[in-house]
């Protein structure tokens, strides 16, 4: 074990805190950035250490991290500010720090329709709108030049129930509450676009691997399988006993609904990925079961309780 020390943004979040859960039952002393009275109380319920501060506080970020032997952001893929921080605070010590991306940094504004455009690793191509973020991430990644051992994961659309704090994700919920209101599922447009998947369980499974195994400077999709939105819709339908007629929404509805980033990139875009990088240099072997399976098996009828 690389030091047994870890300080995690995002630790009250649906990936920080199921990532944070994992490494505490493989024997890790976790630390949690934390901006409430409230969130630290349940921080300290599941066993992680709170660490009072924010994304944008110099000093307490700093603190944290020169204390930690691995540092993992989970609470802001895009914010320059907190990974300009975390790197100054770590710049000469060789210590881990794992920065959770995703990969909607190669979706396309599709508007859902089909794309049959497959990203690996080194064939990033980001929309004008993700070029930022895709700069974060090659500075992330040379920064190992710096004496610092940096990995970059981008997980997919993750889905499943979390072992934190908070449980539900993003995208499958977010569709499930608008077919719940509205009487139907809805997709963007035809709704024919597809996203790569992974469980929550296969990826809070994989960072104990980046840990012990990843070169410094690498960065890895994580992906099993994919879908439609047009299946999840009808998958929601099914589930929900919602009849069996999908509705399509227009990108400004979606917008509406789940906000310019959301409308054009979670719901209606492509982001389709392989993950072979990080089975073959990791020994990565997700088994979780697949996203529709898991829309069926009744954890989410947990949300209209």
């Amino acid at each position: 074990m690389i030091g047994n020390k870890v300080f995690i943004t995002g630790a009250t979040g649906y990936i920080g805190g199921s990532i944070a859960v994992k490494l505490m039952d493989l024997g890790y002393q976790v630390t949690g950035l934390v901006r409430s009275m409230d969130g630290a109380k349940k921080l300290k319920e599941i066993g992680i250490i709170p660490h009072h501060g924010d994304l944008y506080d110099y000093e307490p970020l700093m603190s944290a991290v020169k204390q930690a032997d691995i540092v993992i952001n989970a609470a802001d893929a895009e914010n320059s500010y907190a990974v300009a921080t975390i790197l100054t605070a770590l710049e000469g010590t060789g210590k881990t720090f794992v920065h959770i991306s995703g990969s909607s940094i190669v979706s396309d504004k599709a508007a859902g329709e089909y794309s049959p455009q497959v990203y690996h690793e080194e064939t990033i191509d980001p929309s004008p709108e993700k070029i930022a973020w895709f700069s974060l991430n090659q500075m992330i990644v040379k920064a190992a030049n710096r004496s610092i051992r940096t990995i970059v994961i981008c997980p997919t659309l993750i889905y499943g129930e979390g072992r934190g704090i908070k449980r539900d994700s993003n995208q499958v919920p977010g569709m499930i509450r608008v077919a719940l209101e509205r009487g139907a599922a809805h997709h963007v447009g035809k709704g024919k676009n597809v996203w790569s998947t992974v469980h929550i369980d296969d990826l809070v499974d994989l960072f104990p691997l980046a840990l012990e195994n990843a070169p410094s400077g690498s960065l890895f999709f994580a992906g099993n399988g994919e879908v439609s939105f047009k299946k999840i819709a009808e998958k929601i339908n099914e589930t929900f006993e919602l009849g069996t007629q999908t509705k399509s929404m227009t990108i400004d509805d979606a917008i509406g609904e789940w906000g310019a980033e959301g409308g054009h990139y979670a719901f209606s875009s492509n982001s389709r990925i392989s993950a072979e990088k990080a089975r073959i240099m990791l020994g990565w072997k997700p088994k979780g079961k697949p996203v529709l399976e898991d829309i069926a098996n009744g954890y989410y009828k947990r949300i209209i309780e």
